[in-house]
């Protein structure tokens, strides 16, 4: 493939990336962690494939969340990319950085391998939430530098529990608005479940809401309160690590294992299609 025909075909996943985000209508995005995990949910089907630092970076021997992951992801995304029919959006955590510079040179270099998204986090390298303003600057200078990519603004303020419970929503918020105003295009709030605080924040927010994927999810509830996307996150990474172990445990102390296996055969099937 030319770079002209790369470039052209990174345009067009992004502007279908984008135009899945539709409010009240929730599509589903399953996150992979390596090449066999995405060439297996692009094959099932999914109109889009995004990535997982928590099982990018354990799978690399690293723990999410502190800044080390970025080789392992930009790796990831240069294998990932190339070889699925669908778009693919990265996650990457807080940028590994606190310099709006180098984080919008991280979003520059995926954009370049052709990616449809980006995830970014507002909790430092530290693991101390970001002020506001300080996550601003850094979707400010992402924007500028990538403008096509389609950049989800995620805040923990649930998933970390922060604050008080009462004051949750008004801090979340604050923080959406501040996020929207500095150009990202979407916006994440992993661990909000509460349908009337959903409705509040879409509500309030005129860019496309995130969520977060419970086995114990009301998707037509989240479509009425005017969800557009449903991640998976680390789920599916951590149900295969624990099926693998349960199937080693089989092995070993006899029993059967917990669920089908994948035929070696149609792995290697998928996996040469992609070449």
């Amino acid at each position: 493939m030319s770079p002209a025909e790369a470039a052209t075909g990174a345009r067009a996943h992004r502007q279908a990336f984008a135009a899945l985000h539709r409010r009240g209508h929730p599509f589903l995005l399953p996150n992979a962690w390596d090449v066999a995990s995405a060439v297996l949910l692009a094959d099932a089907g999914f109109p889009a494939v995004g990535t997982t630092s928590l099982g990018v970076t354990a799978a690399a021997g690293l723990i999410d969340g502190t800044g080390t992951g970025r080789a392992a992801t930009v790796a990831l995304a240069a294998s990932v990319i190339p070889r699925l029919p669908v778009p693919v959006t990265i996650d990457a955590e807080g940028g590994y950085s606190d310099d709006p510079a180098a984080v919008a040179d991280l979003a520059a270099e995926l954009a370049s391998l052709g990616a449809a998204g980006l995830n970014l986090e507002d909790v430092a390298v530290s693991g101390e939430f970001r002020p506001p303003a300080a996550q601003a600057a850094i979707i400010r200078a992402v924007r500028a530098a990538s403008p096509g990519l389609f950049l989800n603004a995620r805040t923990d303020i649930y998933w970390l529990q922060h604050g008080p419970p009462d004051g949750r929503l008004a801090e979340t918020l604050l923080r959406l608005r501040a996020y929207a105003d500095a150009g990202a295009s979407g916006v994440f709030v992993p661990a909000l479940t509460e349908i009337g605080a959903i409705a509040e924040v879409t509500a309030a927010i005129e860019l496309p809401l995130n969520l977060l994927w419970r086995p114990d999810l009301d998707a037509p509830r989240l479509a009425g309160a005017g969800v557009a996307r449903i991640s998976t996150g680390s789920a599916p990474y951590r149900r295969a690590l624990a099926a693998g172990l349960a199937t080693a445990l089989a092995a070993r102390d006899g029993g059967e294992p917990p669920a089908p296996d994948l035929a070696y055969g149609e792995l290697m099937r998928l996996l040469l299609a992609g070449e």
